[in-house]
């Protein structure tokens, strides 16, 4: 019996346990989606169309970020390529395992270009974003590819890999018994690596000795599902625990031992400890490099590195003990050395001080968030939502200055429930990581904070949203500009606005024309009932929010990320005397 190259495509991908196949169809790919048509429900694998590349991409990227199964998308040779592209990028940035599948044309055609029509070198293009590439030249290489892609995607360090596939091979009929089409089990370890013994003893009687000792998980944490671990570590050595931007739900954000990332409390922490366990994070900006003055110098502190990536190893800090392994495995292993050494401990003394700085920040924060004020601060929307949502549902960011205030306010208590582009920043994931995660778990309430200038990026989605019947919850936080960029303008630049701002758009009304269900809100008595009538109507829900457009410019850490992103650059000083162009004319409030 005959198997046509997108059959043999599809069954080669129903392999790794892929529900979803997330993309744009185009004139290439139809022999791939007719196989979907005709075998995807026997093969469990059902497709979903967006309305654009860049948004398929987020949804395969949130549905790995959720189920750790590599996401799965699809653009079709040349603009559908280029636009998936800016989807892939957040994912790479994350270490997000993600198979992305391109069709190319014909193989006589391409690779060099014979000047067809959409003709693109698909393969260069990707590099930049994914781990590895391949082009699949015969139809008798489907399987080997897509399990080398499978492979490299899950391997060491995950990430994104690329595909290109030509319409003649998708195309092409041979012999199904020429083939060979196995379980994942039979072509890739399943089993992650585990670090070494010897060195996990050491890393343990370190931990054991410290006077205080700190744990600081990352995002391999939360890709391993290591959540769990570092919590029973934390609680058995009584030890502090500051979760990087990438692992928020690393542990319940009340939990007496966890201090959120670049919090008072989180820095108290790690400029006090003497023994630092990383695990799955090669410390970044937000994590100030692991250098002083947010941390002792190496002298004083020592640092244990857990990463399954031996590239990762000491790449900000040098490191004392430094161990390559998988973090769920490695901790598992970690926990026993530690628990035969030492018996259950009360909290370290030295984490008063810690909860002390905390609570004295978020003092500060108090009034705000109850505020009465129109139009309404961005602390009191945000603590309006996160109040009325359930500890168990997903909550997803987007957006620059509306992230940091998400982060004041909207505590994760359960691991697998936050969503966000940390490392790259990247806009316009909120609603499409709002739908995928709807997928993937139907039963938890989903919703998304998104800022409006990020809001509008994928906004083309909630069409998406409202034929696939998901019944997500995006929140705008609408200032009616780019707030982070013109609040940057704000501190360096005397007010000098240029680019930053927006006419009111009525995304409500956006909303109710996609079949969705649309409300704006003005005054801050309004944000529970509308968000009670939103979950009511059983519909994608769009509640747009309008914020004081002038308290949005510039939350408390504001001036602290300018400072981590331009370190270095000197801004040009604004002489007093100077002529300043008047500001730009701005939209009424709503």
């Amino acid at each position: 019996m005959n198997i046509s190259g997108g059959e043999l495509l599809l069954r080669c991908i129903a392999q790794e346990k892929v529900k979803y196949i997330f993309g744009v169809v185009g004139g290439q790919w139809l022999p791939f989606i007719d196989a979907i048509y005709r075998e995807g429900e026997n093969l469990g694998i059902k497709y979903i169309g967006t309305r654009h590349e860049q948004a398929a991409a987020h949804m395969a990227d949130a549905y790995a970020r959720l189920t750790g199964i590599p996401g799965v998308c699809l653009g079709t040779v040349g603009p559908g390529a280029v636009d998936l592209v800016p989807g892939v990028y957040p994912a790479y940035a994350d270490n997000i395992p993600m198979v992305v599948l391109t069709v190319q044309n014909q193989t006589w055609k391409s690779y060099p270009d014979h000047g067809s029509t959409q003709g693109c070198d698909q393969l260069e293009l990707f590099k930049g974003v994914v781990k590895w590439n391949a082009v699949i030249s015969h139809w008798k290489r489907i399987p080997e590819l897509v399990r080398q892609a499978f492979r490299v995607a899950v391997s060491g360090a995950p990430a994104p890999v690329h595909l290109d596939v030509p319409v003649d091979v998708l195309a092409a009929m041979g012999p199904e018994e020429s083939v060979r089409v196995v379980p994942a089990e039979r072509y890739r370890a399943t089993a992650p690596p585990v670090g070494n013994p010897e060195l996990i003893k050491k890393a343990a009687k370190m931990l054991v000795e410290a006077k205080f000792p700190l744990i600081h998980p990352g995002g391999g944490v939360m890709r391993s599902k290591a959540s769990k671990e570092i919590q029973e570590l934390a609680e058995h050595l009584g030890a502090a625990v500051t979760g990087t931007v990438c692992a928020r739900d690393a542990m319940p954000n009340d939990h007496p031992l966890y201090f959120a990332a670049a919090t008072y409390g989180a820095l108290t922490a790690q400029s006090q400890a003497d023994v630092v366990l990383v695990v799955g994070s090669s410390l970044c900006d937000y994590d100030f490099w692991g250098q002083p003055p947010a941390w002792k110098p190496p002298e004083e502190q020592k640092f244990i590195q857990i990463d399954i990536d031996p590239q990762m190893i000491g790449v900000n800090r040098d490191v004392d003990v430094a161990i390559v392994g998988d973090a769920k495995a490695t901790l598992r292993l970690l926990i026993e050395e530690v628990k035969k050494m030492t018996n259950k401990r009360a909290p370290n003394p030295g984490i008063q001080a810690c909860r002390q700085a905390q609570e004295m920040q978020r003092a500060g924060y108090k009034e705000l968030a109850e505020s009465d004020v129109k139009p309404i601060h961005p602390m009191r929307l945000m603590k309006e939502v996160r109040e009325f949502f359930p500890k168990n549902a997903i909550s997803i960011v987007d957006g620059g200055n509306t992230a940091l205030w998400y982060t004041y306010m909207n505590l994760i208590y359960e691991p697998g429930t936050f969503l966000q582009a940390a490392d790259s920043g990247h806009l316009g994931v909120g609603l499409p990581y709002a739908i995928a995660a709807k997928l993937v778990e139907p039963k938890r309430p989903v919703y998304a904070v998104c800022g409006d200038g990020s809001f509008m990026l994928n906004i083309q989605e909630l069409e998406t949203a409202a034929r696939l019947e998901v019944p997500i919850v995006v929140i705008i936080n609408n200032d009616r500009q780019w707030g982070m960029i013109k609040g940057g303008q704000k501190l360096n630049f005397g007010e000098r606005y240029l680019g930053v701002d927006f006419t009111d758009v009525r995304y409500d009304l956006v909303a109710q024309a996609m079949g969705c269900f649309g409300e704006r809100v003005t005054e801050p008595s309004q944000i529970r009932p509308a968000l009670e009538r939103a979950v009511k109507s059983n519909k994608p829900a769009v509640i747009d929010v309008i914020v004081d457009r002038e308290a949005n410019l510039v939350p408390p850490d504001l001036a602290m990320i300018n400072a981590i992103w331009l370190e270095g650059v000197e801004m040009p000083k604004v002489e007093e005397e100077a002529e300043v162009k008047p500001k730009a004319k701005v939209a009424e409030e709503a």
